[in-house]
């Protein structure tokens, strides 16, 4: 797991950033190591490689852009990850993310009527989906919503799915190692696999899943990915680059 430090873009946020690195476990403070660094900047928290300035920042933000544009005009319940949990009318499941990183499913799920619970074991990616997370609760226009439906985790996938209160679906999306030339991958994926790398133990944190959800398991999955451990779905939900696997536990 790559070490990474949390700076201030300016003394005003000196605070807030040593705040943040406090909660996370992360060291505060300038870096002489080349590399990725988590800013604190006036807009947010970011992502940022020092050695690739091309590559723009990565944060968390669901109140514009393209998540709030996939939020009002993405297709509703009839969205793809909508139907992978089993999203329909008179059916609204709760959904414990236990792979969550930037939180953009489970805040669509969550747009829907979802109780959701973000996980995310990393802690440099728990410090930008927590940062997000509390601006988006005080957004005039999704913060009401967010606060009563979405939850926040740091902590192991596996720990957190059996400590947390029993959920409907689980929802796993572990990190897949991309076969495309590495400039055909876009610039949050480049930045996430050199900090995070792969989730070596998926296969085992899909078994505690499958031992823990209510109704069912989905995982997402590029569309030329084997089954995870080896086990093929009940059904799936395929995409032009992705598919959603489900699997059953109370059919």
């Amino acid at each position: 797991m790559t070490a990474i430090s949390v700076i201030a873009e300016c003394a005003e946020l000196v605070d807030g950033a040593k705040q943040l690195a406090r909660r996370f476990n992360l060291p505060f403070g300038p870096s002489n190591a080349p590399g990725l660094q988590l800013i604190l900047t006036v807009r947010g928290l970011v992502l940022r490689d020092r050695e690739q300035p091309k590559l723009g920042d990565v944060w968390v933000d669901w109140t514009g852009g393209a998540v709030a544009h996939r939020r009002n005009f993405g297709g509703g319940r009839g969205q793809a990850v909508a139907k992978a949990v089993g999203l329909k009318k008179g059916q609204t499941p709760s959904v414990l993310d236990a792979t969550a990183g930037l939180g953009r499913d489970g805040m669509v799920l969550a747009s829907l009527g979802c109780q959701v619970s973000l996980v995310e074991r990393h802690p440099a990616v728990a410090a930008l989906l927590y940062d997000g997370y509390q601006r988006a609760c005080l957004d005039s226009d999704i913060g009401q919503w967010i606060t009563e439906r979405v939850q926040c985790h740091h902590g192991q996938s596996r720990e957190m799915i059996e400590s947390l209160p029993q959920h409907d679906v689980i929802y796993l999306d572990p990190m897949f190692p991309h076969r495309q030339k590495s400039a055909q991958i876009k610039k949050e994926m480049r930045l996430f696999q050199q900090l995070v790398g792969a989730d070596e133990d998926a296969d085992a944190v899909f078994t505690v899943a499958l031992q823990h959800a209510g109704k069912r398991v989905v995982v997402k999955r590029p569309d030329y990915a084997d089954f995870i451990a080896g086990q093929q779905p009940h059904h799936q939900i395929v995409t032009k680059k992705n598919r959603f696997d489900v699997y059953m536990t109370n059919p």
